[in-house]
């Protein structure tokens, strides 16, 4: 009885780290665009504040010195405070100024710092009995963060006002983070090893640069979402432009448009366990790509405004679809003794990608309108699919 409450109460404090781990994704991808563009900052810049996202690309330089030195715990506490205090420091700031980016850089920063010191206290801290069920509470507690930061705060911004928003985010950090230093529950210290720095970063890098069609599957890794990124950072400045409240944004695209992709990425899990790779990037990838054509139709003034809804339904369906076969193919490539190594390679190209794509997408949209840039990420996201049958070929020549 005393294994099982202390089950329980694992599983509880991992579902709490996860919902606050996807605090600042939520707060960044959802509500920072809205505000930007709710205070008339230009879509050009509103794209290329997307660049202040590199430090989630980059947490294989810091992820070593998470593991060497304190404990997981104090990596998490710390960093959660530090976004609190940056989300506080975004109040006072004009978002025309470079201040704004670098502290919207600092808020990516941390949370990269915070994401990576989670992802390594699952591993020291849940028996591997125990982790099918972790890993379902930690997915669904990232999801419900990202609706409650993201469409929650612009529907909640409606009435209480942006300002407002901020300090209540700082509030909640804080004592969360503060919980999570001073939580004894919580604390588990592993015995320091010291490894090499061929062991820990060269060896498992050399291993994919080894494998035929390396560069072939590394394009892949990098396209593969590169049209769903595109018009994933213009859709919810185009709510805004189309005359939606914060309201409907936050309660349609936010919201409900995370509820979807929930359950398009679970529909999208399932099918890829029964199906091979390459079925499961070719036919979820093109509903994926698809998609986008909705929202090229729905920005035509001409047509009601109720195609916006039918456009982010389709859209956010279809986008957890793609996702899951990528996560799955990714999760393939990886060898077991370099698994959380290799995936961090691929999860590293990937959200370079991510950035790379959203940073364009501002001076795109503003020399081509919004119906032909929604249409141009449809066409972007079709080369890709030449690829799948060259790197799946890859995949079951390597016996994943």
């Amino acid at each position: 009885m005393r294994k099982l409450s202390k089950e329980t109460q694992k599983l509880f404090y991992l579902s709490l780290i996860y919902f606050f781990s996807g605090l600042p994704f939520g707060f960044f991808y959802t509500f920072i665009p809205v505000f930007l563009r709710t205070e008339g900052i230009s879509l050009v810049h509103i794209g290329l504040f997307s660049l202040a996202s590199l430090p989630w690309s980059l947490r294989l330089l810091w992820a070593p010195l998470i593991d060497r030195y304190f404990n997981k715990t104090f990596w998490m506490g710390i960093s959660l405070i530090s976004i609190g205090i940056v989300i506080l420091s975004l109040a006072f700031i004009p978002p025309q100024g470079i201040t704004f980016f670098i502290l919207l850089i600092l808020l990516c920063f941390f949370s990269s710092v915070f994401d990576a010191a989670a992802d390594g206290f699952v591993v020291e801290w849940i028996p591997s009995a125990t982790l099918g069920k972790a890993n379902g509470l930690r997915i669904a507690a990232y999801r419900l963060a990202l609706i409650t930061f993201g469409g929650g705060l612009v529907a909640v911004s409606h009435y209480l006002g942006f300002k407002s928003i901020f300090y209540l985010i700082f509030l909640v950090s804080l004592s969360i983070g503060l919980f999570l230093l001073l939580n004894p529950f919580l604390k588990h210290n592993l015995p320091k090893k010291t490894y090499s720095l061929k062991d820990q970063f060269i060896l498992p890098i050399v291993e994919i640069l080894k494998r035929k069609g390396v560069f072939t599957l590394l394009l892949f890794v990098f396209t593969y979402k590169i049209g769903d990124s595109l018009l994933g950072a213009m859709v919810y400045p185009f709510w805004v432009d189309r005359g939606f409240s914060r309201l409907e944004i936050g309660l349609v695209a936010g919201s409900i448009g995370s509820l979807l992709t929930i359950l398009g990425s679970l529909l999208g899990g399932y099918l890829s366990s029964r199906w091979t790779a390459k079925k499961s990037l070719l036919t979820l990838g093109l509903f994926q790509a698809f998609s986008n054509l909705g929202y090229t139709f729905a920005s035509i003034s001409a047509l009601p405004k109720e195609t916006v809804y039918l456009a982010s339904v389709i859209e956010s369906f279809t986008g957890g679809l793609g996702t899951a076969a990528f996560v799955t193919f990714l999760t393939k490539l990886c060898q077991k003794e370099f698994s959380s190594t290799q995936y961090a390679v691929f999860s590293t190209l990937f959200s370079l990608s991510l950035t790379l794509s959203r940073s364009l997408s501002g001076v795109l949209t503003t020399y081509l309108g919004y119906t032909l840039f929604f249409g141009l990420t449809f066409l972007v996201s079709l080369p890709v699919f030449l690829l799948i049958p060259k790197v799946t070929q890859h995949l079951n020549s390597e016996g994943s």
